[in-house]
């Protein structure tokens, strides 16, 4: 995480490293044809370029001359997860039934 943080930018091909950078607002370059992640390219903070190295370098370069992207982090991306589920969780237990028709 600190190596992250401290990084101008990221190249991987990891799924939980896209979301990391996000969270960091570290720019990214995914090194895959696509992502299970696609928030990430949608904040702003990571850019799916494939495995081509023109490509690769290509998008590098940009990175590098342009400084750090300006990129949100996600909704809800907050540290507060647990706490939502659990609310939801007693709403759903300590709720009477609903009638079936």
């Amino acid at each position: 995480m600190k190596l992250m943080a401290s990084a101008r930018v990221v190249l991987t091909d990891s799924g939980g490293i896209q979301e990391e950078t996000t969270f960091l607002k570290v720019p990214c370059i995914t090194l895959r044809e696509n992502t299970e992640r696609p928030i990430t390219i949608d904040v702003g903070s990571n850019t799916v370029v494939g495995t081509d190295p023109v490509s690769i370098l290509k998008n590098f370069y940009q990175v590098m001359k342009n400084g750090n992207v300006r990129c949100r982090i996600p909704e809800l991306w907050d540290g507060h997860a647990a706490e939502r589920i659990v609310e939801i969780l007693l709403r759903r237990t300590l709720s009477p039934p609903s009638e079936k028709s």
